[in-house]
Parts: C-alpha cells; sequence; structure tokens
C-alpha cells in the first residue's frame, strides 16, 4: 500500500539531500535571526517544491498529495520554517487558487507563484474569532464592478514576504456562514497594510502578521469562485493543509530522534554509552513507535485524498497525531540530551519550539478531535 514508486524515491532522495546540505546547516541563523530563508527557498522553487499540486500547465510540478507529504517531511527535517513556507504556498494558497480560479484568476495569481518566483497566503483567522472560521467580521461590498473590503485578518503566515493573498470576507451577513466569499488580493495594493511582525516561539523564519485593510479596493474580477463559497472553499483547503502540516510536524519529530539516537550512542556515563541504559531505550521506542504510527496516518489520509475520498476526518487524525508527536518527541530528545538538550549548540530545544505551534494553526488539536468525533459519531449512528 505504501511502497514508493521511483518518481517518489527521487524526490525523496533529493529533498533529503537538499535538506541536509542546504537547509539544516543554515537553520540555526534562520531561527535565531529571524530571517525569511530566501536562498534556501530559491533553491526549493528550483526543484520545483513550491507548486508540487498545481498542474504543469499552471507552472506547477503536478504532483500528488502523496508525494508532497514525503517532500515535505524531509524539507522539514532540515528546516521547520522552509517546511511552513513551502507547505502554506503549496497546501493553503495554490491548492485552492488551483481548483477555482478562472483562466484570468490563474494567469496573475497562480502561475509565478506555483514556479516559486511570487509567494501566497491565507486570510481567513481574525483577532476575534480563532477557531470559529464562520465568525468573519471582515466586509467586502460590492460597488459597481468593485468591491470594498475592510477588517483584519490575523496570524498571517508568510504575510511580509507574500505577493497575494486568499481574504475571506462577508458579503452578506445575513445567510452566515454562507454569507462568506473569498478574494484574492495582490500585495501590496493600496488599502491593505501589515501589521508589526510577532515575535514567536518558534518557526521564526516566516513572518507572521495582520493584514489590515481599510477601504481596499479590488476589482469584481478578484473574487474567487462565487459570493458566498467562501466558507466552503476555506474547509475544503484546511482539510488539505492538515496533511501538509502533518508531514511538517513529521519531519520536526524525525529530525530530533535522529539527534536523540546519535547524542545516545556516543555520550558516556558510568563507563557505557547511554544507549545501552534501559531507560534511553524505553524513551527512544516511544519516540519511533509514535512517529511511525503518524506517519502511518498522514501516509493513509494523502492516499485517500489522492484517491478522491473522503479524507476529512483521516486529515485531522494525521494533523492532531503528528504534531502531538512532535512535541512528545523532542520533548523526550530534550530529556535525553539533559543540560545539553536546554541550549542552542544543540537543535532539539528548537525542535521543541518548532514542534508547539503545529498543535494549534490549521486547527488546533482541540478543533481536530471535534472534526473527529463528529465523523465518528455520524459513520456510527444507526
Amino acid at each position: 500500500m505504501f511502497t514508493l514508486n521511483e518518481t517518489q524515491t527521487l524526490l525523496v532522495n533529493a529533498c533529503r539531500d537538499l535538506s541536509k546540505k542546504e537547509l539544516a546547516p543554515f537553520a540555526h541563523h534562520v531561527d535565531t535571526s529571524h530571517t525569511f530563508p530566501q536562498e534556501q527557498v530559491n533553491k526549493m522553487s528550483a526543484m520545483g517544491l513550491m507548486g508540487m499540486l498545481v498542474e504543469e500547465e499552471f507552472g506547477g510540478s503536478g504532483l500528488d498529495t502523496f508525494s508532497y507529504v514525503l517532500a515535505l517531511e524531509e524539507i522539514s527535517k532540515g528546516c521547520a520554517s522552509c517546511g511552513v513556507i513551502m507547505s502554506v504556498n503549496n497546501s493553503l494558497y495554490g491548492a485552492p487558487v488551483a481548483k477555482r480560479a478562472t483562466e484570468e484568476q490563474r494567469d496573475k495569481f497562480l502561475s509565478k507563484f506555483a514556479q516559486g518566483e511570487k509567494l501566497g497566503c491565507f486570510a481567513l483567522t481574525e483577532p476575534g474569532n480563532g477557531s470559529d472560521a464562520a465568525a468573519a467580521n471582515t466586509t467586502a461590498k460590492k460597488d459597481g464592478d468593485h468591491y470594498i473590503l475592510n477588517g483584519t485578518k490575523s496570524w498571517i503566515t508568510n504575510g511580509y514576504e507574500a505577493d497575494a493573498a486568499i481574504v475571506f470576507a462577508t458579503t452578506d451577513k445575513s445567510l452566515k456562514h454562507r454569507g462568506i466569499s473569498a478574494f484574492l488580493i495582490p500585495m501590496p495594493t493600496q488599502g491593505l497594510t501589515l501589521g508589526k511582525k510577532e515575535q514567536k516561539l518558534g518557526i521564526r523564519g516566516s513572518s507572521t502578521c495582520n493584514i489590515i485593510l481599510e477601504s481596499c479596493r479590488i476589482p469584481s474580477s478578484y473574487l474567487l469562485g462565487e459570493e458566498g463559497d467562501g466558507f466552503k472553499i476555506a474547509m475544503e483547503t484546511l482539510d488539505g493543509g492538515r496533511i501538509g502540516i502533518a508531514a511538517q510536524a513529521l519531519g520536526i519529530a524525525s529530525a530530533a530522534l535522529e539527534v536523540s539516537v546519535r547524542y545516545a550512542q556516543e555520550r558516556v556515563a558510568f563507563n557505557k554509552p547511554i544507549s545501552s541504559f534501559q531507560l534511553i531505550q524505553d524513551k527512544i521506542a516511544n519516540m519511533a513507535l509514535r512517529i511511525e504510527q503518524s506517519r502511518l496516518i498522514t501516509w493513509k489520509a494523502a492516499l485517500l485524498k489522492d484517491g478522491k475520498k473522503d479524507f476529512t476526518k483521516l486529515s485531522a487524525m494525521a494533523k492532531l497525531s503528528a504534531s502531538e508527536t512532535a512535541t512528545f518527541v523532542s520533548h523526550q530528545a530534550i530529556q535525553i540530551l539533559g543540560g545539553n538538550g536546554y541550549v542552542e549548540d544543540y537543535p532539539v530545544e528548537r525542535y521543541y519550539r518548532d514542534a508547539r505551534i503545529t498543535e494549534i494553526y490549521e486547527g488546533t488539536s482541540e478543533i481536530q478531535k471535534l472534526v473527529i468525533a463528529g465523523k465518528v459519531l455520524k459513520e456510527l449512528t444507526i
């Protein structure tokens, strides 16, 4: 079921090589300096990684979700910031534009993004609504052949580096979530400003900020899909995006395990390597077990998506399992390294900080449990 074909094997090897040689050596600098890794993103773009899910005719690589997951895990092992930059451009921006955009919109808002020449972002969350995506206070009012948008979007990944955003706004408040629409907005544009860069615990190479819309006037041709399609577009986009975040979390966890094993084999205490101690072996066994479990769920979710089957439950399971695994494994890695795990001389403290956000963005662990339970209750109701 999970046998890699020749293309996928070559892809994994190429991404692993890029990750080890070009990403991992610079990850510490990216983290401590809060620097966007432009040179590394350029190399990822050259390999076709920034538009993996977009058809070749629109500038992408035309690969499947399973291949995307394989690549994203390897990239995230080297640098989790590079992983989320890749994930947002593929899953949250490129995928919905490729699926919903008109031919004219694809020319303007997709081709160069899929090639990695430009970067997109996804503006759904607002300061007051958090996980309640249906409570969109940002408004879009029709004015002739234009829309005028007002409101604030928060926690926008890649906000400072993005060249365009998918922005969700209410076009008819009386319809509640059915009155939300999606818009493609180039950046910069008049009436759109960026808030301050957030100072974050982890994933510091990717900027996070507010997008502030004040009488932002855009052509009606920038409407993505039809009026009222916004909530549906957001939900189907997040379903796919969660698989990407699961892959990112797996990369962080795998990197933490590898450092832990290497350290345990080299660190000597009481005249023998600590890898010979049963308690250390117990930790390593649990770390490896949880990674393998999470990877299998993530791969299954990807294959369901590729098979055009209902993958909502499995994507939520993958995201929940992999994100909690990343936190668990990076925590255990710090324990295995002891004091060395707590300082910047070793990367495991960074892995722990990077892992924490995977349980929050694109739907918290609590939201994933609601999604899973809702699906299970529906499936098993007699």
